[in-house]
């Protein structure tokens, strides 16, 4: 008798919803761009990481959708999906731009002078593309990336997997270090460590506001 092939990432597993959690922050990068092209006419960074093209305050939002709203898809229809989106997206990016600014001091969005806003922290018309967002991912691109993803030979899937875990753990660590000492820093904390004193070399004020000019509010 021929053994069952195993099938890599099969169902809502961790390898999966990683693999989303990957693509939802290199597509939140791009699409933060863009956006921000359209508003204001130039290209600027929109990552939160240092290495690579990654946003993963859209990655994050996408494995919470995937993770609260994900087991009973099936069964629940697109008005209630929108509702919970609707909801989950404005109470995550509220929570996710206070944290940023008690944390590290940083304002990434402020949606103050905008119509219906939350103390500038998201706003209606925002949670309202949360909702439609979650809609499409949930009903639309979950079950054909699934798919595709789950057709990815198991040997490869799981090494491709480890080493997006790895190096993103990786640049998770050093990019919020770096943050962390630039916020350390505005607070004239002198570094303890020869690593503190690399970031302030290397990734000085000039650095990060070159590469990431929303820091001095353009």
């Amino acid at each position: 008798m021929k053994q069952n092939k195993k099938v890599f990432a099969q169902g809502l597993c961790f390898d999966k919803i990683f693999l989303f959690f990957v693509l939802g922050s290199i597509f939140g990068s791009f699409f933060e761009e863009i956006q921000w092209f359209v508003q204001h006419g130039v290209w600027t960074s929109r990552h939160d990481l240092l290495i690579g093209p990654f946003s993963t305050l859209y990655g994050f939002g996408l494995i919470l959708f995937l993770a609260i709203l994900g087991p009973h898809n099936g069964r629940r229809g697109f008005i209630k999906t929108f509702i919970y989106a609707f909801l989950l997206g404005g109470v995550f990016e509220y929570i996710a731009g206070v944290l940023a600014e008690k944390i590290f001091n940083i304002q990434f969005w402020d949606y103050s002078r905008m119509f219906l806003n939350i103390e500038g922290k998201t706003t209606i018309p925002i949670m309202i593309v949360w909702g439609i967002m979650g809609v499409v991912l949930l009903k639309i691109v979950y079950p054909v990336v699934s798919k595709w993803i789950e057709k990815i030979p198991y040997k490869v899937g799981k090494t491709i997997s480890i080493f997006l875990l790895l190096f993103l753990t990786f640049d998770m660590l050093f990019s919020y270090s770096v943050f962390g000492r630039m916020v350390a820093r505005h607070k004239e904390k002198p570094p303890k460590t020869f690593i503190g004193e690399y970031y302030d070399k290397k990734y000085n004020d000039e650095f990060m506001y070159n590469k990431y000019p929303i820091l001095k509010g353009e």
